[in-house]
């Protein structure tokens, strides 16, 4: 039979040589044994006193001393045996939380599913840090509409869908500033036909080639790093990460948050029609509802009741500002158990792309977005127009408004008014500062080194042939005689206008002048640490002709016709569609 190793319970004494010296762990043994402190004549051999060591010389290395000393050596073994103890408890539950903590920490990591964040077609480029070192953060969230789970079946869909490729039926860029001062969230909704680039499935293998079709279809064309590519193919916004999630992730989610308050004008019943098949089964009276779980996918997937796919971006926006409301009033952010609940149930509702496939990279994802102020929180659909080969359901990115929206963003500029309004303050006082300043004047046209590149095939389109080389001869005719045109094609969906950061103050001088022959707006003009000479980038808003296309005024609203939704707003109230109202 095992011995116990509790002390005194069957253990064998350890038993210490006569003229072993005085150990720190003598307390620790059993009564039986040879312990300090035993009563007199107990035949066991002690430090003096009644059944002590015999007088007689003491032995080598020892003194022998009277009572008091003895006394005080005695105490003095004895906190150390205390702290000595107390350090052993303290270092054995340290290594067990640490190890506990780490076998957890893998545990959550072991749950996370990952994938490449690219299927091979990522061209866009990163924006420039600014002066303090800090670059935007921009990820894309998408929602698979699978059924090829039982779990993903039972929450809605139809038998038939089973083993189909999925479709990324919501899709949302989420945009934080470099300050992490403001942020976006932008849909592109699921029936906008775009060109998808070739992709190639990161687990078949199989490869697509490029196609023109509706963006939801991205997906099951090599997975969510085909949407990405899409994505960064349409706005020429450089995205760092993707997240994708299904239904059943979705009721987790809902669950773990805890719900989140939503409303809606009429009392509300999104069921099958007799024209109109499917429906949510989204059943709530007219107010305010805490919705979670299964009646949060309701709400998330409803689309007939709030009249159209539009309408139902609308609401899922809604939706999510309810959701960061909660987590703030909850103090989530700060709250480590809040925080380990959400961890868990992340980690098994999730899926994301590989560099931030740890519970730690998502945690400090999370933080990015802790201090950004909700009102300064916006999420809105994309500008869009009816696509000509089919007005009735599908759409196209809006010429013009879509562009500036997008041409924000990659330029890290703020969409909402109040930051509009700082920003054109802010821009104010340095133009002020560098008139003080005594700014350097521009350097004569026929001295400045141009390069033109065509990126006019950025947008999916087949590039203007020669476009460089015509931009170049309109540059010589307005001085520039040192222009040339490069024999690489680049790519931008808006024309630009790149100074190398080593030129600093008079680089930019000299690349505004450029854009003022040219006629291009001053926010054309961007800053590089990858160029050395002063570069005209073609996009594809300058095709054809010689004068370049007016763009949207910059005062122009960005969020004019965008369903947009701010965080703030406590009082959002979702219409709903009449045939969908319930008496």
């Amino acid at each position: 039979m095992g011995r116990s190793s509790t002390p005194g319970e069957g253990t064998r004494p350890r038993v210490r040589h006569d003229r072993q010296p005085d150990r720190d762990d003598d307390s620790h043994r059993s009564g039986s044994g040879e312990g300090r402190g035993s009563a007199p004549g107990g035949g066991r051999r002690g430090r003096g006193g009644d059944g002590g060591r015999p007088p007689g010389p003491p032995e080598s290395g020892h003194r022998r001393g009277g009572p008091a000393r003895r006394s005080r050596r005695s105490a003095k073994r004895g906190k150390r045996r205390i702290f000595r103890w107390i350090s052993s408890v303290l270092a054995l539950l340290i290594l067990a939380t640490g190890a506990a903590g780490y076998v957890y920490y893998e545990h959550l990591n072991s749950q996370l599913r990952k994938g490449k964040r690219s299927a091979g077609n990522s061209g866009a480029q990163k924006t420039e840090p600014n002066a303090a070192g800090q670059t935007p953060l921009n990820i894309l969230m998408i929602g698979s509409d699978s059924r090829n789970s039982a779990a993903n079946l039972k929450l809605g869909g139809s038998k038939k869908s089973v083993g189909a490729k999925p479709l990324a039926d919501v899709q949302m860029l989420l945009h934080v500033s470099a300050d992490r001062k403001n942020a976006s969230v932008v849909s592109i909704p699921r029936d906008t036909r775009v060109d998808i680039p070739a992709c190639v499935d990161p687990k078949s293998g199989e490869e697509f080639a490029a196609t023109n079709t509706l963006i939801n279809e991205s997906l099951g064309r090599g997975g969510a790093g085909c949407t990405l590519d899409t994505w960064e193919k349409i706005t020429g916004i450089y995205i760092d990460h993707w997240m994708m999630v299904d239904f059943a992730g979705v009721v987790s989610m809902a669950d773990a948050i805890g719900g989140a308050w939503v409303c809606v004008n009429d009392d509300v019943y999104d069921l099958p029609k007799p024209r109109v098949p499917g429906g949510s089964g989204l059943r709530l009276k007219a107010g305010k509802t805490k919705i979670q779980g299964k009646q949060a996918l309701q709400w998330l997937r409803t689309r007939h009741a709030f009249e159209s796919d539009f309408g139902r971006a609308k609401a899922q926006h809604m939706y999510m500002n309810a959701v960061i409301r909660e987590l703030k009033s909850q103090n989530a952010f700060t709250d480590t158990g809040r925080l380990m609940n959400l961890a868990e149930t992340a980690t098994e509702s999730l899926q994301v792309s590989e560099e931030i496939g740890t519970v730690k990279k998502l945690f400090d994802l999370a933080m990015q977005l802790k201090n950004v102020p909700l009102d300064r929180l916006n999420m809105l659909t994309m500008p869009r127009i009816p696509d000509p080969l089919d007005p009735d359901a599908r759409v196209l990115p809006k010429p013009g408004a879509a562009d500036k929206l997008w041409s924000l963003l990659r330029d890290d500029r703020p969409l909402d008014k109040k930051g509009r309004d700082a920003e054109a303050e802010k821009l104010k006082k340095e133009q002020a500062k560098q008139e003080a300043a005594d700014a350097p004047d521009p350097a004569a046209a026929d001295a400045l080194d141009v390069t033109v590149v065509n990126g006019t095939g950025a947008d999916g389109v087949a590039a203007t042939q020669g476009r460089a080389g015509a931009i170049k001869e309109l540059l010589r005719t307005k001085g520039f005689t040192k222009a040339e045109s490069a024999q690489e094609p680049g790519s931008a969906l808006t024309t630009q206008v790149t100074y190398p950061k080593s030129a600093g103050a008079q680089g930019k001088v000299d690349a505004l002048s450029l854009t003022k022959a040219l006629g291009l707006p001053a926010s054309a003009v961007k800053v590089s640490s990858e160029t050395d000479s002063l570069t005209l980038t073609v996009g594809s808003d300058w095709r054809t002709g010689d004068a370049y296309p007016k763009a949207l005024d910059d005062d122009t609203d960005p969020l004019e016709g965008t369903e947009a939704e701010n965080a703030a707003n406590e009082e959002a109230c979702m219409d709903v569609y009449w045939p969908y109202r319930t008496p």
